[in-house]
């Protein structure tokens, strides 16, 4: 990246911080608030890969993981402060929207990206399949499981059940970091070894650097934070305004919080590198789960806000299609253009069925 455009992603908080006193004043448009969420949200995350650089494995990846959660943890509790009425579900909805975002849309795009430079294009299949096996229990277990519970009615854990969910996640997650940058990390990395990995030698940034980006990162977090505060109102009645479901704010937020991530993963296809971008979009789709579950049950316990996870029966059936549909596409090492083209056509179907129920 050039300094040029490392100066203007160390500015970023500070025009977040400006834009949130003016809208405190009445001076921010919602539009004008939403790109500077967007700019804050890339702007985050790039801070944190460069603070994860400098720390390196495994702490790295928690750092970067972390950072994305709060992101998305923040934007979740502010809006369900915001709008209790609607609370119950909006975790429930980004959680699902980022999982059908990153398995079909971002997986899609990936693997027809992939593609492109052969007729086939191949990964490691033991890194993939155990990532996926870990996103398939953690999904169904948190989004599935609370339909067919009997100590309360309804889609909801109890709160003990809600508890052990939380915990396990957590564990699960942390896990799955461990063999992925210690204890088993070859399966995760390109086929032979990482010439083909432009930036796997790459020089650690400097001490002065990696704290300039700390200290940005922690202020964008909180600019973030209090932007998507003042952004819900007009967020639902934007939505409630088009007749459209509530449903698409849960969308809205996982989006934001993927572009970052999403975009690297896809140049990273597009490069012929495949395996790092799977390992950047099921990583995404982890601690989207791993972290973002926990974190939300704590704040529900905390402020005893209402949490409903459990999925209708729509949301179970392209739960189902999509996990099945991702094992077959990632069960043999290599995948063809027509496995990116399933996933696509099982995100639009989700698009579809989300806007005309």
């Amino acid at each position: 990246m050039s300094p040029l455009s490392q100066r203007i992603l160390l500015c970023v908080p500070l025009l977040g911080w400006a834009v949130l006193l003016a809208g405190l004043w009445g001076l921010g448009p919602p539009l004008l608030i939403a790109v500077t969420l967007v700019a804050l949200v890339l702007a985050a995350v790039h801070h944190a890969e460069v603070v994860a650089h400098r720390v390196g494995e495994p702490f790295g990846t928690l750092i970067l993981a972390v950072s994305v959660t709060v992101i998305e943890v923040g934007l979740i509790v502010s809006l369900m402060l915001a709008s209790q009425d609607t609370a119950a579900t909006l975790a429930r909805d980004t959680v699902f929207a980022a999982s059908m975002i990153i398995v079909n849309l971002l997986l899609g795009l990936c693997l027809l990206v992939g593609a492109r430079h052969k007729e086939e294009a191949r990964f490691t299949r033991t890194g993939a399949t155990a990532a996926l096996s870990t996103l398939a229990t953690l999904l169904v277990l948190t989004l599935v499981l609370p339909n067919f519970t009997t100590s309360v009615s309804g889609p909801v854990f109890s709160p003990s059940q809600l508890a052990f969910v939380a915990v396990f996640a957590l564990v699960l997650y942390l896990t799955f970091v461990f063999v992925q940058t210690v204890a088993n990390r070859d399966y995760f990395l390109p086929q032979g070894d990482l010439q083909f990995e432009p930036d796997a030698h790459a020089q650690p940034p400097s001490v002065q650097a990696a704290r300039l980006s700390f200290v940005a990162l922690i202020t964008s977090l909180g600019a973030i934070v209090l932007l998507a505060k003042s952004l819900s109102a007009p967020l639902e009645a934007a939505i409630a305004a088009a007749g459209a479901p509530l449903a698409l704010v849960g969308i809205a937020i996982a989006a934001i919080v993927l572009l970052p991530e999403s975009l690297a993963a896809i140049r990273a296809a597009y490069a012929n590198r495949l395996q790092t971008s799977l390992n950047l979009a099921l990583g995404s789709a982890l601690a989207t789960i791993g972290l973002t579950i926990p974190a939300v049950a704590i704040v529900s316990f905390w402020l005893g806000l209402p949490l409903t996870l459990g999925l209708d029966a729509k949301g179970i059936v392209l739960l189902a299609l999509t996990l099945f549909v991702a094992a077959l596409s990632l069960a043999r090492g290599r995948t063809t253009m027509l496995h990116g083209a399933v996933h696509l056509a099982i995100f639009g179907a989700y698009i579809v069925l989300t806007i005309f129920p």
